[in-house]
């Protein structure tokens, strides 16, 4: 609440974050996931991590529509700010990578 007047009122959503200026918590997921991608893909090829994040799993296809991976969000995420292409050769660069990763956390959710 807000003394406008010597009235108290209510602070709408939009009033509360231009107050505040905290990022969504959208965006720090979309940041922290990507930040956790790009230290995995500099990993080697041979950590267990690294096997999870980018493998092929070797069991059978369940019915349906196919899970969301965590490559997708990742490939997503790119997407969403205008970057295309193979995202393990890209978050090889830790500079290029950051700036990608900052990107991310400044865009607006809807």
């Amino acid at each position: 609440m807000t003394e406008d007047d010597g009235v108290w009122r209510k602070l709408h959503k939009d009033e509360l974050e231009n107050l505040y200026s905290s990022p969504s918590i959208f965006m720090v997921i979309k940041s922290r996931r990507m930040r956790w991608a790009g230290h995995v893909a500099r990993m080697d090829g041979t950590r267990r991590m690294h096997l999870v994040l980018v493998g092929k799993p070797e069991m059978k296809r369940l019915l349906g529509r196919p899970r969301r991976r965590w490559e997708d969000n990742i490939k997503q995420d790119l997407w969403g700010i205008g970057v295309e292409g193979n995202w393990i050769l890209l978050a090889q660069d830790r500079v290029w990578w950051r700036a990608l990763v900052n990107s991310v956390m400044n865009l607006l959710v809807r």
